[in-house]
């Protein structure tokens, strides 16, 4: 008996060994190969669609541009153990994300705040559309647009992409954005969970508070502002967006890239 247990002791711990070897193997096997990890697919392309973040990109109904924000309070210059910077920032600059709180005191005490966002609505598979250009986002262009139904993330590539207003130093009201019609034709007539837009507004400038409102009012509707959506061929992608996790604020920078 004491045999027969020695030699299964032994076969178990063979077998552990040899599994532990096939495990080693077919990682370093995924390593050299890719970042794949056994039958996991590897993107083929990533394409960051946030933009860079520095003093001369527009900010809000300025005509200044965003100015300085970061600011180096510590130096290994100036005998500093290591550099240190601090930033000052509004919560609505560049590539950014709206919660509920924004626009709805009711619901900024209640807490829905950046922190609160439901980041499966923010990662997934998302349709990049072009916008008919010289003009506003109404009822009337969602229907020409034609999403299918199921389609949960919009990506709206408009004019404003291609005036290029995210590189310019002052805020120009006459950007192109939603109007109210459209805002409710898109929660009336579509499964649309994610819209993301190219400039500091989902919202056209003359209705910019009606159509945050409508986007807002249930909490199922998240807002993605300042995209950079330059050079990127309309279609089917899945895109990952991930806000600062900022407790109390009704705005963050957010992170966004596509993946083909």
């Amino acid at each position: 008996m004491k045999t027969k247990f020695t030699m299964k002791m032994k076969v178990n711990k063979y077998c552990s060994l040899i599994i532990t070897f096939v495990l080693c193997v077919g990682l370093a096997g995924c390593v050299v190969e890719g970042d794949g990890f056994c039958g996991v697919p590897e993107a083929t392309t990533i394409i960051d669609i946030s933009h860079r973040y520095h003093s001369d990109m527009p900010a809000w109904e300025s005509k200044d541009s965003l100015g300085q924000f970061l600011r180096l309070t510590r130096s290994i210059s100036n005998g500093s153990l290591a550099n240190f910077s601090e930033i000052k920032l509004p919560a609505h600059s560049g590539t950014h994300v709206d919660a509920p709180g924004h626009v709805f005191d009711h619901y900024f005490h209640a807490g829905f705040d950046v922190d609160s966002l439901d980041l499966q609505i923010l990662n997934g598979p998302t349709l990049l559309v072009d916008v008919p250009r010289h003009e506003n986002i109404t009822a009337d262009v969602m229907k020409s647009l034609n999403i299918p139904k199921g389609v949960r993330r919009v990506l709206f590539r408009t004019l404003n992409t291609d005036r290029r207003l995210m590189y310019q130093k002052q805020f120009d009201t006459s950007y192109v954005g939603f109007m109210v019609d459209g805002a409710n034709w898109l929660v009336e007539n579509t499964d649309i969970k994610l819209v993301g837009i190219d400039y500091l507004s989902v919202a056209a400038f003359d209705d910019l508070i009606p159509t945050h409102h409508v986007f807002l009012k249930d909490r199922e509707i998240i807002i993605v502002e300042g995209l950079k959506l330059d050079d990127v061929a309309v279609g089917i992608y899945s895109v990952h967006c991930l806000p600062l996790r900022l407790a109390g604020a009704e705005g963050s920078p957010i992170r966004c890239i596509l993946i083909k």
